[in-house]
Order: C-alpha cells, then structure tokens, then sequence
C-alpha cells in the first residue's frame, strides 16, 4: 500500500464531511424559509442531495441543524453590528445595519424563526438577546449622540421596525422582494434629524417587553405542548 496515498484519505473524507453539512446547513435553510419549520430532517436531506444516514451522521436530529443555523445567524447579526460601530458616521451605521438585518430576512436567514422555534434551547434564546440588545443599543446611541437620529427613537424601535418590514417582505416576496426597502426608505426620512418631528403617541417597548414579543410564538408552542403532553410523552426531535 501507497503510505503516503493512505495518509490523504482523512482530510478527503473531513472535507466531505464539511461539504455535506454545509448543503444540509443550506438545504435546511431554504425549507424553513419556504415552509417554516415543519420540514424534517428526511426532508432536509432530500432537498440537500444527500443520503437520509448522510444526514444523521451530520446531525442526530433536526434540533441540531436548528442549533447550527442559529449559530450561524447570530455570528452574521453581530458581525453586522460590529460594522455599524465602527462606521465613524453613526447614521451610516445605523442605516447598514438596518439594510443588513433586512436582507437577512429577505433571504431567508433572519433570526426571528429561529428565535420562535420549539426545539432550541431557552438559553441560547436568552444567549441571542443578550448578545445583540447591548449592540443595538450602541448603535442607536452613538447616532443620536451624534445629533443624527432623533432625540426620542429607542434602541427597541430598531427591533420593531424590522419586524414591521419583515412581514413586508414575507407578504411582498413574489411581487416585488426589495419593496421593502421603499418603506425603510420612509422611516429613515422620520428618524433622521434635521426636519420637524412630530411627539410619538406610545412609549417604546423595554427591552424585556420586546423580547416578549418576538419570542411569542415560542412560549404559545410550549404551552401547546405541554397542554398534549398527557396524550404523548414523546416528542420526536428527528421531525
């Protein structure tokens, strides 16, 4: 036998193995973008072009792919954010970070499904909070303490406002997927100082609302479940 031929064979087979996670990574995202997270793992593996055992050498279950994705959208957010800090014109900032999450979500790889869904763990849900709030808030400081966003505007309007044009997008993504950006558009026109403003009539949410909210989805599914429970004891994690 060939030893040098033989000392090869691993890292073919680790690079076959990363390509093979990578399509599943990418397969898994596609399906949950078009059909939410019902699609399973048999289905991943399908619409990835690999075998059903491919799969499960790569994942135990379909939690875990959630898991990675999760990783990976949280790592791309913050990136984003770091960004936007060290833009030295804090509007600048501010408005890429925006687009940025927005064309995340266009793609299909925003956090927020993720943050809804029933398989990942209640840390890594608390993990996603705690390591984008302070950003976002930094962000949304240095613009205003640069005089660019308006006096009044907080860290949880950023929140909001791309959950507003996220259903946007989700409701416009066959017409028209960058409409989107027409209504960013209009609110940045209301955000930026330098024109009268009108009061705002509602107090923004705290941090602690916010997070409420956008993991709503979540706690009602829990709910769900453990209203079945008596019914089944088993939840299958591999759907």
């Amino acid at each position: 036998m060939n030893l040098h031929e033989d000392r090869d064979v691993p890292p073919r087979l680790r690079r076959d193995a990363q390509l093979n996670r990578r399509r599943l990574l990418d397969a898994a995202a596609e399906l949950f973008a078009e059909r939410g997270l019902d699609a399973t793992l048999n289905d991943i593996a399908h619409h990835a072009g690999v075998g059903v055992g491919t799969a499960y050498r790569r994942f135990a279950n379909k939690a875990e792919i959630l898991d990675a994705l999760f990783d990976e959208r949280l790592a791309e957010v913050t990136a984003h954010a770091g960004a936007a800090l060290e833009n030295p014109d804090a509007w600048d900032g501010f408005v890429d970070f925006l687009e940025n999450s927005l064309t995340m979500q266009r793609d299909g790889r925003g956090v927020t499904v993720l943050l809804n869904n029933p398989y990942l763990d209640e840390n890594r849900v608390h993990e996603a909070r705690d390591r984008v709030a302070p950003l976002v808030e930094q962000i949304v400081e240095r613009a205003k303490q640069q005089g660019t966003l308006r006096p009044d505007f907080e860290p949880t309007d950023a929140i909001h406002i791309q959950i507003a044009l996220s259903a946007v997008i989700d409701l416009s993504r066959e017409a028209e997927p960058t409409l989107y950006r027409r209504y960013l558009t209009i609110f940045l026109d209301g955000l930026r100082t330098g024109r009268a403003t009108t009061s705002l009539p509602v107090q923004a949410l705290s941090a602690g609302q916010s997070h409420e909210a956008l993991t709503g989805d979540r706690r009602r599914s829990h709910r769900g479940q453990t209203a079945d429970a008596p019914r089944s004891s088993h939840v299958d994690r591999n759907r």
